[in-house]
């Protein structure tokens, strides 16, 4: 008998959970502003099909969470006579779904599956951009959100100098970030690749997809002292910046890095995966920049299973379409 032990990445399509209640988060008036709202309900879970006998399986995978712009809702669980226990990881940013299944016979098949109904606000933006300063002193818990990530040097000097000549001779707070988002879509084109490259890199080539530009441009922030971040949707990454308004209160506003111009107003209707880009995941020893899917067993008599993650958009609801 072996030990089993693989990760795998899957990019198809998932989305929501509403483990306790939604934010509903109309906006702060001087915040981020919510107006369009989209529908759609996400199968997500993973099947494994065992070609040898398999003992003690693991599965954990990212669900979707309930976030300001979102709400999540379980409508429906299903689950194999083979399936132990399925469980929900809380993790900083993200929501990991655990699968265990005690043991697989050889041909047989073990899955799990949840089925999500997600809301999803569209952010129509500010409407007094004046208003944001740069926060002079972050809670701890966003202390993470100014530093060096996975792929994304803040600290290194040549960051550092781009960043500090993006900013010259803007004003306000908003100028200033807004001019790191046109520095980085001006000077890193867009060219997609399946493997992630750091920031560093991203600027030596010119050339990235929507992780280096989103990498860029949260890294160009928080060398001047911006808190920003990744966030996750299917098959794409965007960044998100933070600010505070005149009276003290804080705001997340995310921008679009590739693709269409969209800075503070945005519409993505797919769902968050997970916000954040610097995980501390059981399952692996170094922080994470994303959480992937991952499976394991102790024993395994012969070929490893079969094992398919699946994140699957079962239907779509946009009042604009109808």
């Amino acid at each position: 008998m072996r030990s089993l032990l693989f990760s795998m990445l899957i990019v198809a399509c998932s989305h929501s959970v509403m483990y306790g209640q939604a934010t509903p988060a109309a906006g702060n008036s001087k915040g981020i502003r919510f107006n369009r709202q989209v529908k759609q309900r996400w199968r997500i879970g993973v099947s494994v099909y065992a070609n040898s006998n398999v003992a003690n399986f693991k599965a954990t995978l990212p669900v979707p969470t309930s976030w300001p712009e979102q709400d999540v809702r379980v409508v429906n669980k299903e689950a194999t006579n083979h399936v132990g226990r399925v469980e929900y990881r809380e993790l900083d940013g993200a929501k990991q779904m655990v699968v265990t299944i005690p043991r697989i016979n050889t041909m047989q098949t073990a899955s799990a599956y949840i089925t999500l109904d997600i809301t999803r606000r569209m952010n129509a933006g500010p409407q007094d951009t004046s208003v944001f300063v740069i926060p002079k002193k972050v809670p701890r818990d966003m202390a993470k959100y100014l530093t060096d990530s996975p792929y994304i040097e803040v600290r290194n000097s040549k960051i550092r100098k781009l960043a500090q000549d993006a900013v010259m001779g803007k004003d306000t707070a908003w100028e200033k970030v807004e001019a790191i988002y046109d520095w980085v879509r001006e000077n890193v084109e867009y060219e997609f690749d399946k493997e992630i490259k750091s920031t560093l890199v991203a600027l030596r080539t010119g050339k990235g997809d929507c992780e280096e530009l989103s990498s860029l441009f949260v890294a160009m922030c928080r060398a001047n002292k911006i808190p920003a971040r990744c966030v996750w949707v299917p098959k794409h990454t965007y960044p998100e910046f933070y600010l505070e308004d005149d009276e003290g209160n804080g705001h997340w506003i995310p921008c679009q890095a590739a693709g269409d111009r969209q800075f503070g107003d945005m519409f993505e209707p797919r769902p968050i995966l997970q916000k954040g880009d610097n995980f501390r995941v059981p399952e692996h020893r170094k922080p994470q920049r994303y959480v992937s899917e991952h499976a394991g067993a102790r024993a395994v008599q012969g070929a490893d299973p079969t094992v398919t993650f699946e994140r699957i958009l079962v239907e779509h609801q946009d009042p604009e379409d109808l």
